[in-house]
């Protein structure tokens, strides 16, 4: 008897920074054929037991080739990959008829135009859904999952305001507005439970829809709180400055417009983040997919030690760097 889960998956990103938890997580299953569909160049291993096929996004007969066979793709691209990348694999998909896709989401709450707008990251996401609506071939699993915990906390001072070299903080307005914010591990769990469903029950429960995963809903201080256990410090051995969210995102914006994308970009994508309204607390709106999906209840301080190996090897790099 043929099984009634998804087995084929097709995955764009295999050995990023998502994509490698994802391809993880899928193969711990058992239940999957994992295929890395990867750049003809590139030389990037995808984890063992993973199939590869090659493909020239100039040329879509062989993302269509790739494609053919597949019960799934999953896109997690890179932010400095062609912008429309995505629409080439959703078009393929279709004409290859992958019966599910799970589109270059892993963040914001899509559902929340006015904050995909002001920071950016919601009209082209929301294009690539509306595409694959459009196509009428393919059901589409958006996952928010905020910003990746331990990545955005060790990315010194332009994401969570933390710089832990300087033991410098920066909280925006009074630091207290909490958002929600996820491992790329429990996004992984998260990705491959879904997939492992009987499919009548994905069907039901996430076909065309939004699934909320979260590690913790928590505020900078709180993340503070953390940081000074892990690392045996107290408010005195930190310069702590405030800035309100608002300032923030004004800064950024004018950095990008006189320096180019980066590190204004974070300024405005974080700053926005952080503003007191609550848009990026997705879990006070929308039910998380936690609970069903049996996730695991994370351990603040142990990420966070993680992120801090994160910031400590990137300031080596940085320095190794002549930055």
């Amino acid at each position: 008897m043929s099984p009634t889960h998804i087995r084929n998956v097709a995955i764009v990103g295999a050995t990023g920074r998502q994509g490698s938890h994802i391809t993880s997580h899928l193969l711990k299953t058992g239940k999957h054929t994992v295929t890395a569909i990867t750049r003809e160049g590139s030389n990037a291993p995808p984890a063992e037991g993973v199939k590869i096929a090659k493909v020239n996004y100039d040329d879509p007969s062989s993302l269509v080739s790739a494609l053919s066979g597949q019960d799934a793709l999953i896109i997690t691209m890179s932010v400095m990959a062609p912008q429309d990348n995505s629409e080439k694999l959703i078009r393929a998909a279709a004409e290859a008829k992958v019966p599910w896709i799970l589109p270059d989401e892993w963040g914001i709450d899509g559902t929340n135009e006015q904050y995909g707008k002001e920071c950016f990251l919601g009209p082209p996401k929301t294009a690539m859904r509306n595409l694959i609506d459009e196509l009428g071939v393919s059901s589409w699993i958006a996952v928010a999952c905020g910003f990746w915990y331990q990545y955005s906390l060790g990315f010194m001072k332009e994401s969570y305001g933390f710089d832990f070299q300087k033991k410098e903080g920066l909280f925006f307005d009074d630091g207290n507005t909490k958002i929600n914010t996820t491992s790329q591990a429990q996004v992984a769990r998260a990705v491959a439970a879904m997939l492992s469903m009987d499919v009548s029950e994905l069907e039901a429960k996430f076909e065309n829809k939004w699934a909320y995963v979260s590690s913790f809903c928590v505020s900078q201080k709180e993340v503070f709180e953390s940081v000074k256990r892990v690392t045996g410090t107290k408010d005195s051995d930190w310069k702590i400055e405030y800035m309100s969210s608002s300032d923030r995102v004004a800064e950024g914006m004018k950095q990008m417009q006189e320096e180019g994308r980066f590190p204004g970009f974070a300024k405005v994508l974080y700053g926005r983040s952080f503003f007191p309204n609550g848009d990026a607390n997705y879990e006070a709106k929308h039910e998380l997919v936690n609970g069903m999906l049996g996730l695991p209840k994370e351990d603040l301080d142990e990420l966070t030690k993680e992120a801090i190996a994160i910031s400590d090897d990137r300031a080596k790099e940085l320095k190794a760097g002549g930055h």
